[in-house]
């Protein structure tokens, strides 16, 4: 049995040690590992030249001895007797390795302008584990410092940096500042030390007049300086860009609206350095958008937000207005219109006035989607004989999924039937659907026409009439050629009949319709069609028109009016 065995170590790079192993009446081979690895057989390490098994082996003594510990000898160890099957502990020989000496970017001497702040850099590299970096100036350690490290390839030794910031009120010319590194392998550190110079720069002062001036006027800017040693070069710039054409210490120029947020500079240099130094110009200009409103398309009941963004000055007034409305709607750059309606769609003005220097606007366009609204012209006139045609205007966001005219028993949507032809055309304003009829018939004037449009919001009815042309006796399909009385009696008639019993009226709609109104309005292939008048006549025959509609939608509750 072992009684010695290798224990954990830790121990400086270049430094010798000894890792024990005894094993008392034991005369075979030994054999020692490192990281899993056999060093050779026995005493033979000719592999390693820094390696020897010392002891007497008749005692059963086979210590490992290294001389001059490496970065390599960080490693785990194990003493192994072959023949007894026999294996110790393992050890871990951790190696510490000393940081090289601490180096300050910069030094020995560190020369700064006068006023500016100081940054020094020291860096201890090469280390196990990392160094730690103190700074010392006048026996005191100064705080503040940034500290990072960096793993190196062999992914055991470290680079450590330390970066010491000084505002320069905190410094002096003619000081010492101390760098010291120290890790576990030199507790006592290594250090290195640079001394401040502190050199004087131009001091500059920049003027500009005259201010505040009107945009497109002159300005003067001078740019004086005193400086030890003296100024060799003036040079000017504005938002960044060099000036190439002006040299000297004046600059004049006609300012624009520019000048308020791209500072002009003047940089004054010595042999020692530059000096550079700022200012904006205090220029009152009109307004100059710098978030522009986007047109919006909502759906109906939803907010709209509109976003407008100018500068000015001196500082501006925002108004938003609808367009045609004397209404002030906001005076922020955001206007929001909540729960919109389509009544709200249409024009909006984004204005801005900087008093007394200039004003801008901006429109913008709000569209709210919603169900189709269809206009037109209740009346069409045409010959007998000739070609007629009546048209329904439509306007819809977003543009209507179908558009179908509808008759009698007849629903056309596009193309041509018999005598009838939909051409639908697209304008900026909206849609005009137009049903052509060709060889006018008197049967034409007696009927009612409907023009429907449907989106995703909804639909939309008009009622049309075709009325001849010219001549006494033409007949107008209209409440003309349905007395206001009988078509109230009827109505009434209908709805007395629906009280008493749901059959009689029943059979009532269905006599009425086959003889007042045969066929009406059609609602093939699963189209149906809301009758909604729309007030564009007199008062006479908006009544008129309403007792007709009152009627048709009696009418269509029976499947026998239309089928």
């Amino acid at each position: 049995m072992f009684s010695q065995q290798p224990q954990d170590l830790v121990v400086v790079a270049g430094q010798p040690v000894t890792l024990p192993c005894s094993i008392p009446g034991y005369h075979g081979v030994v054999l020692w590992i490192k990281d899993g690895l056999a060093l050779g057989v026995g005493r033979d390490l000719s592999g390693y030249p820094r390696y020897t098994v010392i002891g007497d082996h008749s005692t059963g003594e086979h210590h490992l001895r290294i001389q001059r510990v490496e970065l390599m000898d960080d490693a785990v160890f194990e003493c192994q007797a072959i023949q007894a099957a026999m294996r110790s502990r393992p050890a871990r020989l951790t190696v510490l390795v000393p940081p090289e000496d601490p180096v300050i970017s910069g030094g020995p001497v560190v020369s700064l302008r006068a006023g500016d702040p100081l940054n020094l850099t020291c860096h201890a590299d090469n280390a196990k584990p990392a160094a730690s970096i103190i700074w010392i100036r006048n026996g005191e350690v100064l705080n503040g410092a940034m500290y990072s490290k960096t793993l190196l390839r062999d992914g055991r030794r470290e680079s450590t940096v330390s970066t010491l910031y000084l505002s320069a009120s905190n410094i002096e010319t003619g000081q010492q500042i101390i760098c010291r590194a120290s890790n576990k392998a030199v507790p006592n550190g290594k250090e290195t030390s640079v001394n401040i110079d502190i050199q004087h720069l131009p001091l500059v002062n920049l003027s500009v007049e005259p201010q505040p001036i009107l945009e497109g006027n002159l300005v003067k800017f001078h740019c004086s300086a005193k400086a030890n040693p003296p100024v060799t070069l003036y040079r000017w710039a504005k938002g960044g860009n060099v000036i190439k054409e002006v040299s000297g210490d004046t600059y004049e120029v006609i300012v624009d609206h520019s000048f308020f947020t791209e500072p002009v500079s003047c940089e004054v240099t010595n042999p020692l350095g530059s000096t550079n130094i700022s200012r904006n110009v205090d220029v009152y200009f009109g307004p100059r958008m710098s978030a522009e409103p986007q047109s919006l398309q909502v759906d109906l009941g939803s907010d709209a937000v509109f976003n407008c963004a100018w500068t000015g000055n001196p500082s501006l007034t925002i108004v938003w207005m609808k367009r045609g409305s004397g209404v002030v709607l906001s005076n922020e750059n955001i206007l929001t219109l909540k729960a919109v309606r389509q009544e709200d769609a249409g024009k909006y003005v984004c204005r801005a006035v900087v008093p007394r220097v200039g004003a801008g606007e901006k429109e913008v366009s709000l569209t709210v989607n919603g169900p189709p609204t269809i206009s037109s012209t209740q009346t069409h006139q045409a010959l007998h004989g000739e070609k007629g045609e009546i048209k329904c205007f439509i306007r819809s966001t977003p543009p209507p999924d179908r558009i179908a005219w509808s008759w009698k028993e007849t629903v056309l949507e596009s193309g041509t039937s018999g005598r009838y032809t939909v051409e639908t055309v697209s304008t900026e304003e909206g849609v005009i659907s137009t049903l052509t009829m060709s060889n006018i018939v008197p049967a034409d004037f007696q009927t009612i026409y409907n023009c429907t449009a449907w989106n995703s919001f909804g639909s939309d009815t008009e009622i049309i009439r075709l009325k001849e042309q010219g001549g006494k006796g033409n007949v107008l399909m209209s409440t003309e050629s349905l007395p206001v009385a009988v078509i109230i009696g009827v109505a009434v008639g209908a709805l007395v009949a629906f009280i008493v019993l749901i059959g009689t009226i029943g059979a009532f709609c269905c006599t009425r319709s086959q003889r007042n109104l045969k066929g009406v309005v059609s609602a093939k292939n699963d189209i149906r069609v809301e009758i909604v008048h729309k007030d564009h006549n007199a008062a006479r025959e908006n009544e008129e028109h309403t007792a007709m509609k009152q009627l048709m939608v009696s009418v269509s509750l029976c499947p026998m009016s239309v089928y």
